[in-house]
Formats: C-alpha cells, structure tokens, sequence
C-alpha cells in the first residue's frame, strides 16, 4: 500500500464546474460525489439575513442588476442564479439558497462540514460588528458542521471573542507581515491561493492547517499534500475524486 499522503478534498462553491456556483445543485453534487468538505460564499440581505452569493449582485449570475444590500432575502430567493452566460438556461430556475436552510441541512449530514466565508462586501457596506452579530446569531446553533472563514482578519478577531466557532484566514499574500498577523491570529486554517506561494519557501508553521485554492489538477493536489497541506479546495470536485488515491478520502453519505 502506497505512503503518499493523500490531502481532503474542499468543494469550491459546490461542484461550480457542473452547475451554478453557490446553488443548490452544486452543493448537492458535491455531496453526492463524495465530497467531505464545502467551501461557500455568504452575503448579507438588507433584512440582516445571509444568502449564498459571491457577488455584490446577480448580474454575473442572475443578469439581475440589483445589489443584495437592498434586498431581503425573500426576494432574492425569487432570482434565478442560473449562470446562463455559462450554463443557458439548463439550470433555470435556480433559487438563491438562505445560510439558515443550507446549514439545517449540514446539520443531517454529519459527515460534511462547510468553510462558510463571509464577503468584504457585506462588512465593508453594513460596518463589521453589524454583520459580525447577525452572523454569529445564525452560525452558532450549526458550530459542529461550519467553519467561518474569511479575508478579514478584524471580523475574525469579532468572532473569537463572542462564539466558539472555528475559524480561517485567507490571506492576501505570503509575507513576512501576513506571517506576523497568522501567529497573532492564530486560526484554525490558514486559506491561500497557491499561486501565491513561493515553491522555494517552507509553509509557516503553527497549530492551524494549511488549505490552499483554486487546484484542479489530482497530480497538483497530490503534490501539496507532500507538503503538509492536507486540506484542497477546487472548482472540479467529481472529477478529482475520480483520482483513486484522493477518492480514499472522500465520504460516503449514504445517498
């Protein structure tokens, strides 16, 4: 039997290579191929509710112009997130998912846990406490099954001193100042492009673990993980659980 280490398998936004980023369908493909690991974007509504959404608003995803801050979470889940730009009309309709429902259903599947990001956008428009409170609210009953994460270290220090949740910083860069603010931090993951990564530098160290992102190539993934990084996040989940050595860390749900 090979000693390779084998790194977890993180669904970017789902199965976004087969289905609308963010969606429903691509969450529950995810989880059908295997997947132990969901990595999502969250927005917050003007009702101080939370949606999946990468964007600012659904032009790119809906051909809808309206900003998510100016809506409740009702009437964006009457938008359609379809992608047609990449997907015509194959996934029309397609609802926006609230966080609250996404989670409650986490909560029946034991064995899968969600990176759940939290946008600047919604911080930088609403003020970071605001956001910060109202997302706690909702994550808090769901802590075994999520992990927040985001780029924004100051709502991840608001998170460490009101909720026991787990946390992850993605970093903008992997420098020495980064370095200095990961060690004050000290999270649970530390989240990075991998393109941002010198191949020459050792990983930092500390007590939390490495993901790194966007990797869609098995042999690429495999190689990380020769490196410590145990956790890889890809837009291409079902065909990279296809690769047998990382099919032997996927899940099986029973579905």
């Amino acid at each position: 039997m090979t000693t390779e280490p084998v790194p977890q398998l993180v669904a970017h936004r789902g199965d976004m290579q087969q289905y609308p980023e963010n969606s429903w369908p691509a969450l529950r493909a995810a989880v059908e191929a295997g997947a132990c690991w969901l990595e999502f974007d969250v927005q917050m509504c003007a009702d101080n509710s939370f949606v999946l959404l990468h964007d600012v608003d659904f032009r790119r995803t809906g051909l809808d112009a309206r900003q998510v801050f100016d809506l409740d979470s009702e009437t964006c889940r009457n938008i359609s997130v379809h992608q047609p730009d990449c997907f015509k009309d194959r996934f029309d309709p397609t609802p926006v998912p609230r966080l609250d429902e996404v989670l409650a259903w986490l909560d029946t599947l034991p064995a899968v846990r969600a990176m759940v990001e939290i946008k600047t956008e919604s911080l930088d428009h609403f003020g970071c406490e605001t956001v910060m409170q109202a997302l706690l609210e909702t994550l808090n009953p769901h802590r075994e099954c999520c992990v927040l994460i985001s780029f924004s270290d100051e709502a991840l220090r608001f998170a460490s001193r009101h909720a026991s949740l787990e946390l992850g910083w993605v970093i903008h860069r992997y420098d020495d100042l980064h370095k200095q603010r990961a060690e004050q931090l000290n999270p649970h993951y530390l989240i990075c492009n991998q393109q941002k990564i010198p191949r020459h530098k050792a990983l930092w160290r500390g007590a939390w673990r490495w993901m790194l992102y966007d990797i869609r190539d098995p042999q690429q993934a495999l190689e990380w993980a020769k490196q410590d990084i145990d956790l890889i996040e890809t837009g291409d989940i079902i065909q990279l659980l296809k690769h047998p050595l990382l099919a032997r860390r996927g899940c099986h749900h029973g579905l």
